[in-house]
């Protein structure tokens, strides 16, 4: 008894005080005889009573013995009162505390009126003991015949116990949430007890273990398969399990099986145990409000009463008023089992949770519980373990001998056997035993309610598990429909139960029900129902749909990912609770593929099919919620395109589900469920490579939005899984038909934004793809074009551009082979006209009869294609006579003819005698094909369009251009230019309206879109800025008074032109990856000049600041400072630096300039500047233009002082170059290069009255400067080696592939490009502006953008 104020302990020491009065009338009350009635306080202690003639010293000795026995009670009592006193002292109560919600809600029993046991008239019928009964005024003690009852004879109280049990014992103490509760609770208030104190979710299935409550072997190797089942069935299936709580019998079998599930630390299953609040040892430990309770699951071993398990979760503790009674909890379990049964499974599916029962060993109350089980409404179905003992083993039994209808012929043949072993197995009578008999029979009535598992093989060979039985029991016993019963196992995640259970031969399934499953199994991630639906017929072309899309978009379930941050970049101020559309996905998409690609969801074919389908969508629901109108509210926005519209039920269905359901994976990062997507459909390469795009791109996001580190490394493991299983596709197609893999790398994809497997790896940086033979194969085909040469191709190509007359000498392909070979757009239109040309002439029979041949397999196939599509993906586009189209970035388009429309590579097998037919006919055409060579136009044509030959032309063309170029900044330059300067000018031009061509012939629509592809090759914006530099320089260069400028201008830009040839090098093998190492050495180096400034400057500041004490406070300073750190190492270094040399100082621009000057005479500065005045003047006539003649050290001619006033101001430096700030710079800059101005370490100052004088700390500086060198020269350098060593070997581990990726890159390039270099290529670009805009003055088709190749 807890006391919680000051009133009730004051009421509480009344009751102690009238305890000892009571004792004390009692221990003086004089024996009595059997004529005097015993007395009503308390009866006598041994249960005897004493006789008159009993002699005096036996009854003295008896009082005494009585007497001693009162003051052991008495002591009892006082023990107990003053223990409950003391535990309440430390944990008072205020009365302004608000109560919580459990003390609220719930409530305890206490027994409130005595009732003699007719068993033992000094106990109660509730256990309690007379002396420990509590009494209440005005109620008086019953008599040993009235009936006790705990809804009459107990009192309910706000509850005094509930908190968590902290378990001792083990290696971690395991904790377990409690609360004392009435057994006549409402079981809504137990759920939510379950659900929102405890934070528990609601079940799935609830697993009842009944059995018996004393301790028992089981066999071992059932004990095995009953613990292993028991596991399985409640984690797989996110099952409660009830028990009774305490540590003995089935209770503690069900604990060492959650016991084995501790030590597999997989999360812990949801066991709650519910026990009689009056058998729990120990419990006043229990008492209080919200704590933790230290305990030990150890009983001690005279006692009636019993701990709780240690292996569970929960318990609830229900108090009926009883002590040491079982029995309190029974009506309280089954209201509440019966409460959970008629929940709802929703959101997963329609039907109740279902509840089952699972008997193990047990005894007579074991076999009431199941009949009530199989008897109620609605039944509870019923697993037997047979061999577990007792009540178990007994149905077991009956059940095997039972028969199905009402007559049980042979169970009432074994009626006395049963009842004898009934008889022998509870030790009952045989009244009790033949109602025990009754209860089995009635039990039979309902035989498919109850299951038996028992521990043998089946005829297949496989080992009967738990888990099976238990979810099969309730299938058989629930008369479940197939919808409901697969919407149980998907619920529970157990494949195997569907199955074998519902998927069963002759299964009919009603419309739509297959879809609804499928919905279910993609939105929970459920795998392998997904594959067991694909499976058993369900279509994912007819069930993917466009709301169905979006719902597995907007659904909540599944892990988590990134999809939501990366959706705030396209769509900012998304308001919570926003439902994506897939107008919003597809702008995910476009930001994480990057280039040109274009959703299909944000084109605009693509939005009135949305808006018709959404709208009829959500006039076909007619939901109620504001959800449905909210969802759909924007697509009436193209109302009046909609409306022209006709619907239909396949506007709302996809061409390809699988690439859809794909991307929606990989979005939302279910990485099985993609694989699993990547395994069925088309276009399998295309779809491992957008993955892996994906994959990259979110990695990306999730480093840049600084999320955790584990997504970004599991986003690029996903990414590395696609790209080897991307990989290993192609390697596996390769060697089983090479052309077709190579057909396959060079497809337009319709599917993918018409791109194609090459220029997808591009975008996903798949090297290893890019470095495969089939693609190396590819690449040198579009290489060489036309060309059929293999040795000295280089040489041979350029002597055909230095004479032509050497193209008839070269090889060539033939007609035939050239028809196969990828091709742009304008070459497809143009070799349609040399083939009309061609046409007008005559031709061989022999050709006119191979033309007959290609038509008739062309026609036969596509007649084919329209019965079969997977036919006409695959024969109609391999076989056929086709022309190829090459767009950029590695798009290559392979169509059946001139007005065909493109077609699909597929993976999948057709038809082997489709295949048969085929070649026969193949082999017909190659007996009649013959190669004529190419006529000389033709061979003109292929040779200057093949990218090598574009590669080598703009070779030349540039390395003449930087000739040029070079000598123009080297030489004079007058006012009217030069033919040389003129040259420069037009190829720079030229170039810069080719640059503008690049970016407005691009795939995308909008012009930032189109330059932030066109800027995704890094040398495109440095010739831009070169391009305008060069243009800048030009406007100063044609005004005489910015003409030097204008020149300036000039030799800077020519830096980069010079650095430019570093693209062109790319291409080789060994200089390309060397050129990569150094793109990524310099965007090191940036990092390491952060931290190489900061030393630096530590150092120069400091130094500047003790040797020149006197500088005066200017803003000037500031800007001087910051323009030394950036000018100075390279302007002054320039200018004439080298070493210690007395060369620089007569320039005026050596160390002497800067710190030595104050250490030195006048004189000796004055005929340095002399000279060097002198020499100026001598070397040259004019006023515009002067040069510099270096003296050698031993010249000193002599000077005046007018000369050197003309000296120096010749030579005059600007502001922040002339003075002793730089040294702050400057001096510690070059000291990294071992330049460390050792005249200037310590000059001599103060020892002689001609020096100056020292100033304060000089002696400070070569210390500093020590630490300096020794950070900045020993460990930053070296820093910097080291992180540019490891650049080299991550490259030079992948120079092959570094070197091939490269290549890609300048073969797609140069495919693009004019057949001219600039500055001819201005004819080109005329010619093809023309001819564009011919065409378009006449409607011709063939052109979808403007193209400018020629």
């Amino acid at each position: 008894m807890v006391i919680d104020s000051p009133h009730a302990a004051h009421k509480y020491l009344r009751r102690i005080s009238r305890d000892f009065s009571t004792v004390r009338r009692f221990s003086n009350t004089p024996p009595v005889g059997p004529a005097t009635p015993p007395p009503t306080t308390a009866p006598s202690v041994d249960g005897a009573d004493a006789l008159p003639s009993t002699p005096r010293g036996i009854r003295k000795r008896q009082r005494l013995r009585k007497r001693s026995s009162v003051s052991s009670t008495l002591s009892k009592v006082l023990i107990l009162n003053v223990r409950d006193l003391l535990r309440a002292q430390p944990e008072p109560t205020p009365e302004h505390q608000p109560r919580s919600w459990i003390e609220t809600n719930f409530q305890k029993r206490e027994c409130i009126k005595f009732i003699p046991c007719p068993k033992d008239d000094t106990k109660c019928c509730c256990g309690q003991a007379q002396i420990t009964h509590q009494t209440i005024a005005g109620i008086e003690s019953g008599s040993p015949g009235d009936t006790w009852l705990p809804t009459k004879h107990t009192r309910p109280q706000p509850t005094d116990a509930y908190g968590t049990i902290e378990f001792q014992g083990g290696a971690h103490p395991t904790k377990a949430q409690y609360v004392r509760l009435s057994f006549d609770t409402r079981p809504e208030l137990l759920v939510q007890l379950f659900t929102k104190e405890w934070n528990l979710e609601l079940p799935k299935l609830l697993i009842t273990v009944q059995g018996g409550k004393a301790n028992f072997d089981l066999q071992a190797k059932l004990k095995k398969e009953i613990r292993k089942g028991l596991l399985k069935a409640a984690k797989t299936t996110g099952a409660w399990i009830f028990t009774g709580g305490t540590n003995t019998g089935v209770t503690k079998q069900v604990g060492d099986a959650l016991l084995l599930e501790g030590q597999q630390r997989t999360g812990r299953v949801v066991s709650i145990g519910i026990a009689p609040w009056g058998i729990v040892e120990r419990n006043h430990e229990l008492l209080g409000h919200n704590r933790e309770v230290p305990c030990h699951s150890i009983s001690s071993p005279r006692s009636k009463l019993a701990v709780l398990n240690n292996r569970h979760a929960y318990f609830l503790l229900v108090d009926n008023g009883t002590m040491a009674k079982y029995g309190a909890e029974l009506i309280l379990r089954r209201k509440l089992e019966k409460f959970i049964s008629n929940l709802k499974l929703h959101p997963f599916t329609h039907s109740s949770t279902p509840v089952v029962c699972l008997v193990i060993e047990g005894g007579t109350n074991t076999i009431r519980a199941v009949l009530e089980y199989v008897t109620d409404s609605p039944p509870v179905p019923v697993v037997v373990c047979d061999g577990s003992g007792r009540a178990a083993d007994l149905l077991a039994f009956v059940h095997k001998y039972a028969s199905d209808g009402e007559e049980q012929p042979v169970l009432e043949s074994m009626r006395d056997y049963l009842i004898g072993t009934i008889q022998k197995t509870f030790e009952v009578g045989l009244d009790q035993a033949e109602k025990l008999y009754q209860e089995l029979l009635q039990c039979t009535r309902n035989k498919n309610l109850i299951t038996v598992f028992r521990i043998q093989e089946k005829p297949e060979g496989e080992a009967q598990e738990l888990d099976q039985t238990i979810l099969t029991a309730l299938f058989k016993s629930q008369h479940l429909s197939p919808p409901e019963q697969l919407s149980l196992a998907l619920t529970w995640n157990r494949v195997d139960i569907a199955r074998s259970e519902i998927f069963v031969y002759g299964q009919e399934w009603p419309n739509g029900a297959l879809d609804e499953a499928m919905m279910q199994a993609l939105e929970h991630d459920r795998i392998d129902f997904v594959k067991l639906l694909l499976e058993n017929g369900v279509s994912m072309k007819k069930f993917l749909t466009i709301p169905r899309l979006e719902e597995l978009y907007n659904t909540k379930h599944g892990p988590a990912n990134t999809l939501g941050y990366i959706l705030r970049d396209v769509r900012p101020h998304i308001p919570k609770g926003y439902i994506y559309t897939l107008h919003d996905i597809g702008l995910v998409i476009n930001k994480l593929m990057g280039g040109a690609y274009r959703s299909y969801y944000t084109r605009r074919k693509f939005r009135p099919i949305y808006a018709k389908v959404m709208n009829s969508y959500a006039n076909a629901c007619r939901k109620s919620s504001t959800y449905q109108y909210q969802r759909y509210a924007g697509a009436n926005s193209l109302s009046l395109v909609t409306g022209l519209l006709p619907f239909t039920t396949e506007m709302a269905l996809f061409e390809f589900p699988f690439n859809e359901l794909l991307i929606w994976a990989v979005l939302t990062k279910r990485q099985q469920m993609a694989l699993l997507m990547w395994t069925h459909g088309e276009e399998a390469l295309a779809k491992s490579l957008v993955a892996c795009k994906l994959y990259k791109a979110m990695a990306h996001e999730a480093a840049e939005d600084d999320l955790d580190t584990e997504i970004y490394e599991e986003l690029r493991s996903y990414a590395k899984e696609f790209e080897s299983k991307g990989n290993k596709l192609l390697d596996f197609s390769y060697r089983q038909d090479a052309e077709k893999a190579q057909r396959l790398l060079t497809c337009e994809l319709h599917s993918w934004s018409n791109q194609s497997c090459l220029s997808l790896a591009v975008a996903a940086n798949h090297r290893a793809l890019l470095a495969h033979p089939c693609s190396q194969v590819i690449l040198a085909d579009l290489w060489m074009g036309g060309l059929r040469t293999r040795k000295n191709t280089n040489f041979k190509v350029i002597l055909g551009l230095i004479m032509p007359f050497y193209i008839r000498q070269l090889d060539f392909k033939s007609k035939e082979e050239l028809q196969q070979m990828p091709q742009t757009e304008e070459e497809h239109l143009e070799n349609q006209n040399l083939d009309n040309d061609d046409s007008d002439r005559s031709q061989p029979d022999a050709e006119n009869a191979l033309l007959k041949a290609k038509r008739s397999i062309s026609l036969r196939y596509r007649k084919g294609a329209g019965s079969n599509n997977r036919d006409k993906a695959l024969l109609a586009d391999t076989y056929s006579v086709r022309d190829t189209k090459v767009h950029e970035n590695g798009k290559v388009n392979l169509t059946a003819g001139a007005e065909e429309p493109p077609s699909k590579v597929s993976l999948t097998d057709s038809d082997p005698s489709q295949f048969r037919e085929f070649f026969h006919l193949s082999e017909f055409t190659n007996e009649i094909k013959q190669h004529q060579p190419l006529r000389l136009k033709k061979k003109f044509y292929e040779f200057y369009t093949a990218p090598i030959t574009k590669f080598w032309a703009d070779s030349i063309a540039y390395m003449f251009f930087l000739i040029m170029f070079s000598f123009t900044v080297l030489v004079k330059m007058g006012p009217i230019p030069r033919w040389q300067e003129w040259y420069s000018i037009a190829y720079i031009t030229t170039l810069g309206f080719e640059k503008v061509r690049e970016i407005v012939s691009s795939e995308p629509v909008a012009i930032t879109h189109k330059f932030s592809v066109w800027a995704w090759n890094m040398w495109n914006p440095c010739d831009g800025a070169a391009i305008i530099l060069f243009l800048i320089g030009l406007a100063f260069r044609f005004r005489p008074n910015t003409m030097d400028i204008g020149r300036v201008i000039y030799c800077v830009d020519s830096i980069y032109w010079y650095l430019r040839i570093l693209n062109i090098l790319g291409v080789n093998k060994y200089l390309g990856p060397l050129v990569t190492m150094m793109g990524k050495m310099v965007k090191n180096m940036i990092y390491f000049v952060v931290l190489l400034a900061v030393v630096l400057m530590s150092f120069g500041v400091s130094r500047q600041a003790i040797l020149y004490p006197n500088n005066e406070p200017t803003w000037r300073l500031i800007r001087e400072v910051i323009a030394g750190s950036i000018f100075a190492p390279g302007f002054q270094g320039a200018l004439g630096h080298n070493s210690r040399s007395h060369n620089t100082r007569i320039a005026g621009f050596g160390p002497s300039t800067f710190a030595a000057a104050q250490h030195r005479s006048h004189a000796a500065a004055a005929a340095a500047a002399a000279a060097a005045a002198a020499a100026a003047a001598a070397s040259t006539t004019t006023t515009t233009t002067t040069s510099t003649t270096t003296m050698p050290p031993s010249v000193t001619p002599p000077t005046t002082e007018t000369e050197t006033e003309t000296s120096e101001t010749s030579h005059e430096l600007p502001s922040f170059l002339n003075g002793n700030h730089t040294n702050v710079t400057y001096q510690p800059y070059f000291m990294l290069y071992g330049e460390v101005f050792a005249d200037d370490i310590d000059p001599p100052c103060g020892e002689d009255p001609r020096q100056p004088a020292c100033v304060t700390g000089h002696w400070v500086t070569p210390i500093t400067m020590s630490m300096y060198l020794l950070i900045a020269n020993i460990l930053l350098i070296n820093l910097l080696i080291a992180v540019f060593n490891n650049i080299f070997n991550e490259v030079n581990s992948v120079s092959h592939q570094v070197w091939m990726f490269q290549r890609f890159t300048v073969v797609m390039e140069y495919q693009q490009k004019p057949v001219l270099p600039p500055p001819f290529i201005a004819f080109c670009h005329f010619y093809s502006l023309l001819k564009y805009c011919v065409r378009k003055a006449k409607g011709e088709p063939g052109m979808s953008k403007f193209s400018f190749i020629p």
